[in-house]
C-alpha cells in the first residue's frame, strides 16, 4: 500500500472487531453498491449482508452486519452466550432473540426515523444489485471448519481487485499463524471455527476492498483497548485477550491498553486486520481531518461499542517538533568494518536522518569507532535495535539535541541530460541555495558517460533560470 495516498488513522478505545471496522470505512465514504457487488462475487452461501444507520450514545453510527442463516449461526453476538453460564444455559434462546432482532434491524431504525430522531439519511438494506433483499442458500455445508487453504480458495475466487485479495489473505494468514501457536500446530492445518465462519469471511473481505476502494497508503494505530474476564468459544472458556490476539499482538509488535470493562473488545478479525495494515503507531504532530467515519458494533458493554476512523492530511508547517533531533551514539573497538558498512546501510534504509563513523582512541590506546545517528524521537527504539543486532556493542547513549533548519522542498528540473531532482533550501532573506540529488546526478553519469562535475554544474546551471516559485503548483521548472 506504500504507493497510495491517503493516510487512516482509527481510534480504537473500544477495541476492534470486522464487522466494527468495515462499519467505520462505509461511514468514511465507500460506495456501498462497490462493496456490495464485491460480496455478491464471493463463491459463498448461507448470509445476507444489512447496512444501516443506529445510534450509539446518541452518536450516528454506520452498522455493517452480516445476518447469518440458521445453519451457519455462531452466537457471535449472543452476550448470553458468550459470557453466561459455563454450561451455555440460556444462550441458545438469547442467541435466537440477537438472530432475530439483527433480522428487523432496518424496521427498527425506520420506525425511529418515523419518531424524529435524526439518523443523517436513510437505513438501507441492501442485498443485490436492484436494492431487494436477497439471501444465499447454501446448498451443502462441507466446509462448516475451513482451513486456510479452503478460504484462500474462496479469496480467489472471488471478482474483487489483485490488491484486495492480497490484502484479505494475508489477513487470514496472520490468523492462521496465531491459532496454530495456540493450537500447537501449523497454519496450514489449523481448521477455523470462529475466524472461518462465514460472517468472518464476508468481514475480511469488506475490510479489503474498502481500503482498496478509499486508497489508503499508511495506517496508523496507537494502540487497541482491550477488556477482562473470560469468553466462550467452541473449546470452552477462554480468558481475555484469547490466545489468538495474545499471539498477534506479541508477534507484531501491537500495543495494548487493559481496560476495567469485562469482556472481549478485541477480536482475532480486528487484531489482523491491525497487524496487516499498521504501519506506525504515532500521530503526526500537526495534521488536517479530511474525513471521519463511525462504525458500530454488535456487543454491549458498559462503554459504546464503537470504532471511529479518520482520514488524515499533515500539514506541512514547521512546528517545535521538528526543531528537535536525537543522537544514539556507540563507542567500537572490535568491530568488523564490514559489520559497520551494512549497519549503516540499515540505520538509513529504517530511517534515520543521518549515520557516521569518527576515529576515537579508546582505553589501552585500542583504535575505534564511535557509531552517531540521528533520528525521531519515534525511530529511537528500531534504531537502536538495529544498532544491538548488527554491532558488537553493549550499550548506546542517547541525546536529546535542538536544532535550526532552513525551510527546504524537492523539485524536478528539466534538463537536456534528462529530469533530475533537486533540494532548494532558503534563507531567511529569500536567497534560495539549490542541491541536485546525488543518486539522480550519478545515475545520469553512469548513463551517458559524464563526470560527476559536469552533470552536477549543468543542474545548478538550468536551477539560475528557474521562474518564481510563488506562481507554480505543479511542482515542475
Amino acid at each position: 500500500m506504500k504507493d497510495r495516498t491517503n493516510t487512516l488513522y482509527l481510534e480504537c478505545y473500544s477495541g476492534i472487531s470486522g464487522d466494527m471496522l468495515v462499519g467505520a470505512l462505509l461511514d468514511l465514504g465507500v460506495e456501498t453498491g462497490r462493496l456490495l457487488k464485491a460480496l455478491e462475487s464471493l463463491p459463498l452461501t448461507g448470509y445476507r449482508v444489512q447496512i444501516s444507520r443506529v445510534k450509539k450514545s446518541g452518536l450516528d453510527v454506520c452498522d455493517f452486519a452480516v445476518i447469518l442463516d440458521e445453519e451457519h449461526e455462531n452466537h457471535d453476538h449472543d452476550m448470553e452466550y458468550l459470557y453466561g453460564n459455563e454450561d451455555g444455559s440460556g444462550g441458545h434462546e438469547h442467541g435466537n432473540e440477537m438472530h432475530r432482532q439483527a433480522g428487523h434491524l432496518h424496521e427498527h431504525v425506520s420506525d425511529s426515523l418515523e419518531q424524529g430522531e435524526d439518523l443523517h439519511g436513510q437505513a438501507e438494506e441492501v442485498y443485490g444489485h436492484d436494492g431487494g433483499s436477497h439471501v444465499h442458500a447454501e446448498a451443502e455445508h462441507s466446509h462448516a471448519h475451513r482451513n486456510l487453504r479452503d478460504i484462500v480458495s474462496i479469496i480467489e475466487g472471488s471478482g474483487i481487485s489483485e490488491s484486495a485479495k492480497t490484502l484479505a489473505e494475508r489477513i487470514f494468514g496472520i490468523l492462521a499463524e496465531a491459532e496454530a501457536r495456540a493450537h500447537g500446530t501449523v497454519p496450514e492445518e489449523v481448521h477455523f471455527h470462529e475466524v472461518g465462519a462465514v460472517d468472518s469471511i464476508v468481514d475480511i473481505v469488506a475490510i479489503a476492498v474498502c481500503i482498496d476502494s478509499l486508497d489508503i497508503g499508511e495506517v496508523i494505530v496507537p494502540s487497541l483497548y482491550e477488556g477482562s474476564g473470560f469468553v466462550r468459544c467452541q473449546h470452552g472458556s477462554i480468558p481475555i485477550p484469547v490466545p489468538a490476539v495474545v499471539n498477534i499482538t506479541e508477534r507484531y509488535g501491537i500495543r495494548l491498553h487493559m481496560t476495567g470493562v469485562q469482556g472481549e473488545l478485541v477480536t482475532p478479525t480486528g487484531a489482523a486486520a491491525v497487524a496487516a495494515l499498521a504501519g506506525r503507531n504515532t500521530l503526526p504532530e500537526s495534521y488536517r481531518i479530511a474525513r471521519t467515519g463511525m462504525g458500530a458494533g454488535k456487543r454491549q458493554y458498559e462503554r459504546p461499542s464503537l470504532l471511529r476512523a479518520m482520514l488524515l492530511e499533515e500539514t506541512t508547517e514547521r512546528t517545535e517538533r521538528e526543531n528537535i533531533i536525537w543522537k544514539l551514539e556507540s563507542n567500537l573497538d572490535d568491530c568488523t568494518g564490514e559489520a559497520l558498512g551494512f549497519c549503516m546501510e540499515r540505520l538509513l534504509e529504517a530511517g534515520a536522518r543521518d549515520v557516521h563513523y569518527t576515529p576515537v582512541f579508546m582505553k589501552k590506546n585500542r583504535p575505534a569507532y564511535q557509531l552517531n545517528v540521528l533520528c525521531m524521537e519515534e525511530d529511537i527504539e528500531t534504531m537502536e535495535s538495529i544498532i544491538f543486532a548488527g554491532t558488537t556493542t553493549i550499550g548506546v547513549r542517547r541525546c536529546r539535541m535542538e536544532r535550526t533548519i532552513l525551510p527546504r522542498e524537492s523539485r524536478t528540473v528539466h534538463t537536456p541530460l534528462g529530469d533530475i531532482r533537486v533540494k532548494v533550501c532558503r534563507l531567511s532573506g529569500g536567497e534560495e541555495r539549490t542541491y541536485p540529488e546525488y543518486a539522480d546526478v550519478a545515475a545520469v553519469c553512469r548513463e551517458q558517460g559524464l563526470a560527476y562535475g559536469e552533470v552536477y554544474d549543468t543542474v545548478r546551471w538550468y536551477c539560475g533560470q528557474m521562474p518564481d516559485r510563488g506562481a507554480e503548483t505543479d511542482g515542475s521548472l
